[in-house]
């Protein structure tokens, strides 16, 4: 049964039981807000896998913890279990079944969290803090991949306090992702490696940057016939990449374009220009969204090369998205992520997550 359909209490309708009639623009697209956020910066966004019936959401932030929501057919959300670190969570994920979630921390460790039991444990250690973290699940075997500024990435059984492998890196892991048998990890000083994941993991090619700023989130997308194929780069400079791995013709199908900026991308005139935060990849239709420090989300067809929509400006950084796994879902959270420095900091000022009826609005624009 395809839960979220776009019938159910998602889009303008949905919003009514908040009753937000306040001026303020927390919220200015009137979407579903999820309650008891974070009490801090929210650092990634995670809905289960396709195995569990219905949605769930995780949240991992810099106030230690990492929370788990039920999300309802009609939009409402129940606070279902939280686990901490001792240090700020910067990246958790699913496992392939749906009954554990990986955290990756500030504190050097990443935990496996079982859900059936409530009870989270150490898998995975650093020698500095843990930026990425993703399940791997290959016919062969099945691992954790955890990337750190200590320019290592690990790959981990769960059950053994010593690493599978260790892979160096050039230097800090940065951001990543995984789609297998790809996997995609940009560090530091622009480095950007591929690994392919058959049998175990390796490195397969090491890419100069198509950006000439750090980079701060990369997500993998698909062919037509589901197989990894590249990959989207985001950079703190308002600009993405689209990379293919082995394009028919690399000058004209890999680009670049501009994005999360203040007055537009098609200008001379100066201008705010602000990071990319968060990419993610509709599971359906292959088109995608990206959320910006200026505050908006923005959704793309890559394929037509055009722009499908810009958000109104929330009142903070968006400081990460995702899909759920149908696509019917867009979730993004408004948080501070020190952007401009401390001085812009209020701690007045609560964390949001917010849900989207996202199946309509991230068709392509014409289906090819």
């Amino acid at each position: 049964m395809s839960l979220f359909g776009s019938t159910s209490g998602f889009g303008t309708g949905g919003t009514s039981m908040f009753g937000s009639t306040t001026a303020d623009n927390h919220n200015p697209m009137k979407d579903i807000e999820v309650t008891s956020p974070p009490d801090d910066s929210i650092s990634c966004l995670a809905f289960s896998p396709h195995t569990l019936p219905g949605n769930f959401l995780i949240a991992g932030s810099w106030a230690n913890d990492v929370r788990c929501w039920e999300v309802q057919d009609n939009g409402q959300t129940i606070p279902k279990a939280q686990q901490m670190h001792t240090g700020p969570v910067l990246d958790a994920c699913w496992s392939d079944d749906g009954s554990k979630v990986f955290t990756a921390s500030c504190d050097k460790t990443a935990k496996m969290w079982d859900l059936n039991s409530n009870q989270a444990i150490q898998i995975a250690q650093h020698d500095a803090p843990v930026k990425t973290i993703h399940w791997i699940k290959a016919p062969n075997y099945s691992c954790v991949m955890t990337g750190s500024w200590d320019k290592t990435l690990k790959f981990w059984d769960t059950r053994s306090p010593t690493p599978m492998m260790t892979l160096q890196l050039p230097e800090r892991c940065y951001c990543a992702d995984v789609v297998h048998p790809m996997a995609a990890v940009a560090t530091a000083e622009r480095g950007l490696i591929v690994y392919q994941l058959e049998n175990q993991p390796s490195e397969f090619r090491r890419i100069d940057s198509p950006l000439k700023h750090q980079h701060r989130c990369v997500a993998i997308f698909k062919d037509k016939v589901n197989k990894p194929t590249g990959f989207a780069l985001g950079s703190i400079e308002g600009r993405v990449a689209i990379h293919y791995i082995n394009p028919p013709n690399p000058a004209k199908d890999n680009f670049t374009f501009k994005c999360h900026r203040s007055n537009g991308t098609n200008t001379s005139a100066p201008q705010d220009i602000y990071a990319v935060n968060g990419i993610a990849f509709h599971p359906v239709h292959g088109t995608l969204a990206t959320v910006g420090s200026d505050g908006r989300f923005s959704f793309w067809d890559k394929d037509a090369r055009t722009k499908l929509k810009t958000s109104e400006q929330l009142d903070q950084p968006i400081s990460a998205c995702c899909f759920n796994h149908n696509g019917n879902i867009f979730a993004y959270a408004s948080s501070y992520d020190w952007s401009k420095g401390h001085e812009f900091y209020n701690p007045q000022k609560k964390n949001y997550i917010f849900l989207r009826n996202a199946a309509e609005e991230l068709k392509p624009r014409n289906k090819k």
